[in-house]
């Protein structure tokens, strides 16, 4: 066993990937008094903070025990926030200089020393450097994160909506398909895949918004009474003509701490790779969520599991989940608490 510190108190590593005996962990900017910027103004001084750890970290971990890093690569701005990655290439989502919010930035990493960028993708609106203008405030349209599939990666685009992006020529990304429900709906797009098996004829694809802010209070108190994050189903046999399908959600009353505050209360992530049609959801304070897509008209939740609150917290905040390939599920809590599952699925119709 092992554990990584960093080294830098205005930073923090909240994701992490492992391909072989590689690990890359994201490298980011805590929050700060005006939010998560690449410059930060302390409230009593005025002093400006300016941020330049930004990025990721490559680590050789053949010794489990002992992790070694190989390289801190700087991005920009506040650095990379989520990531995939394969035994070639890591897909960041990271700030960088020129750009409104995070965008999308492949770097080759077969000599993981020194990372190779080969390219990049944003939404158009983003490059400001470039001449282009945002028609939206702040950072409210960029890359959450992308996924790869084949020759697909998958990008969940905040409120900007749902991408999807040809990697074919991976120098030159190119979006072939885009769906955006903002507005009406208020909660911002996280993360978006294809379901791997074809159904009734059809691609099917889920996507899943995160419930944003809601920290204190007065905040809830606002969004009461409107729509909580929640899982889309979209048929996406044609890229070029995305349609939504179906949505699940979770009712506040399914929660003993759907309304504890501190905290949020609905969607946030799902686990990023499917073996069947089942979706493993994240809900903040309603728990894990297992949803059944098979009926992508209709899609049921089939199992869940709500932790304890962590201590001296107010509710549980589920952040994150992964299935192994025992089947074995793990869950996060956002703040503290670790539990791992077992889900024995229901009799169900196959496609």
């Amino acid at each position: 066993m092992s554990q990584i510190h960093l080294d830098d108190p205005d930073s923090h590593s909240h994701k992490a990937r492992v391909i072989g005996d590689l690990m890359i962990v994201n490298h980011e900017r805590n929050q700060g008094p005006l939010g998560r910027k690449a410059e930060n103004v302390a409230p009593q001084t005025g002093e400006r903070k300016p941020y330049d750890q930004g990025g990721f970290r490559i680590y050789d971990i053949s010794d489990r025990t002992r992790p070694k890093l190989i390289t801190h690569w700087r991005t920009g701005g506040i650095g990379v926030h989520r990531f995939d990655m394969d035994a070639t290439y890591a897909y960041l989502s990271t700030e960088m200089d020129g750009f409104v919010g995070n965008i999308l930035v492949i770097y080759d990493i077969r000599n993981p020393a020194t990372p190779l960028e080969v390219s990049r993708w944003w939404v158009p609106g983003q490059h400001v450097a470039g001449g282009e203008k945002p028609t939206w405030r702040g950072r409210r349209n960029r890359l959450h994160h992308a996924l790869r599939f084949g020759d697909e990666l998958w990008a969940g685009c905040w409120h900007a909506g749902l991408r999807v992006i040809d990697v074919s020529d991976i120098r030159a990304p190119r979006t072939v398909g885009e769906y955006n429900y903002h507005p009406p709906f208020p909660e911002p797009s996280h993360t978006f895949m294809s379901v791997p098996p074809m159904i009734d004829g059809r691609r099917i694809a889920v996507a899943i918004d995160e419930e944003d802010h809601a920290h204190s209070a007065e905040e809830l108190e606002l969004r009461r009474g409107r729509p909580h994050g929640w899982l889309w189903v979209l048929d996406v046999t044609d890229l070029a003509r995305i349609q939504p399908l179906a949505i699940f959600e979770v009712s506040e009353l399914d929660s003993p701490w759907s309304r504890a505050t501190p905290g949020r209360f609905g969607a946030h992530q799902f686990q990023e790779h499917m073996q069947d049609t089942l979706v493993y959801c994240n809900w903040f304070a309603g728990g894990l969520r297992i949803v059944d897509v098979a009926d992508p008209l209709a899609p049921q939740q089939v199992g869940y599991f709500i932790p304890e609150p962590g201590q001296g917290k107010a509710a549980p905040q589920t952040n994150d989940v992964d299935v192994d390939g025992r089947g074995l599920v793990y869950i996060v809590d956002r703040y503290s608490g670790f539990d791992i599952l077992e889900f024995s699925p229901p009799s169900r119709r196959i496609p």
